[in-house]
């Protein structure tokens, strides 16, 4: 990050659409996603860091931007925060295995692909725009910006967590390298054979992963940002640090073996070791470092009435 010189807005846009395409099925468990207690109170977490608390009534009508396979949207439908929601990505396939995870669950939603920067919804139709890890996707930032502002109501509400800071991007480089140094070893203890290679010609998520991130923000710089875009009422504060560093390095590590042959042992004291880091993070770090020392940025702003 940021993406090269030679990306075009089309060549990041259709990376982005087949990597998260082939993505989509391991999707969840590659990352961890949970849609129980834990994601909730995870999401709850973050959307309180965001606004400043947690709200006090829901939003009427909500529409997501990119959606991905719903661990934001579909964890604040259960907690209530939404009433109705429009789940939207450039990707077919991350959005099926939303709506299927939201028929399991029992949750009532519309799914639609579209891209942020073009959004096919008519003017003030929402209550709130939101979205986890997704403006660093977009290759043109103020044009989807301008694209939020006018989909929201007057005194609509913008809501977006999960964003890499530009001091966090650097500092996930340091565990990804110490974890490839140690990778060997780490497979040899656990019993995992590396990763395959990838069938000659055929491009995966794997491999694609490295195209698709365009942005890393400086907080000040976000902040003008959304400012110049009509926001009101900006807020942006920084979450994970501890967490992040840890977890980047167990992808890392992962990353080098067979999915297939990672045993699920190692996979939940993995987990655990996040979710404890995340809680020290925010009890201890959180409230007193500067948002820019962090990894993970989470704003919020406000549509004029």
């Amino acid at each position: 990050m940021p993406a090269s010189a030679s990306a075009t807005p089309g060549r990041i846009k259709d990376a982005n659409l087949r990597y998260h395409d082939a993505a989509a099925a391991g999707y969840d468990a590659k990352w961890g996603i949970d849609f129980g207690p834990i994601g909730q109170e995870q999401v709850r977490a973050k959307v309180a860091k965001a606004l400043g608390g947690w709200p006090e009534s829901a939003f009427g009508e909500a529409l997501e931007i990119g959606s991905g396979t719903g661990y934001f949207s579909l964890n604040l439908l259960q907690l209530g925060l939404i009433g109705r929601l429009v789940a939207t990505d450039i990707s077919p396939g991350m959005l099926g295995e939303l709506a299927a995870t939201a028929e399991r669950l029992g949750l009532d939603l519309e799914t639609q692909v579209s891209d942020a920067e073009d959004l096919p919804f008519e003017d003030g139709s929402f209550d709130l725009v939101l979205g986890h890890a997704v403006l660093h996707h977009l290759p043109d930032l103020p044009a989807a910006l301008a694209e939020f502002r006018r989909v929201l109501r007057p005194g609509g509400t913008l809501a977006f967590c999960g964003e890499p800071s530009r001091y966090g991007d650097l500092l996930a480089a340091m565990p990804k390298r110490g974890a490839q140094v140690v990778a060997p070893f780490w497979r040899l203890l656990l019993g995992a054979p590396a990763r395959p290679a990838d069938p000659a010609g055929r491009e995966d998520g794997h491999q694609l992963e490295p195209e698709v991130d365009v942005h890393a923000f400086a907080p000040a710089t976000l902040d003008a940002m959304l400012r110049q875009a009509g926001f009101e009422d900006v807020r942006i504060r920084g979450e994970e640090l501890l967490a992040n560093v840890y977890g980047w390095m167990v992808r890392t590590l992962e990353g080098t073996a067979d999915p297939e042959q990672v045993p699920d042992r190692w996979r939940q004291l993995a987990f655990r070791g996040y979710l404890a880091l995340q809680r020290l993070d925010a009890a201890v770090l959180e409230p007193r470092l500067p948002a820019s020392l962090f990894y993970n940025l989470v704003l919020s702003a406000r549509k004029s009435v």
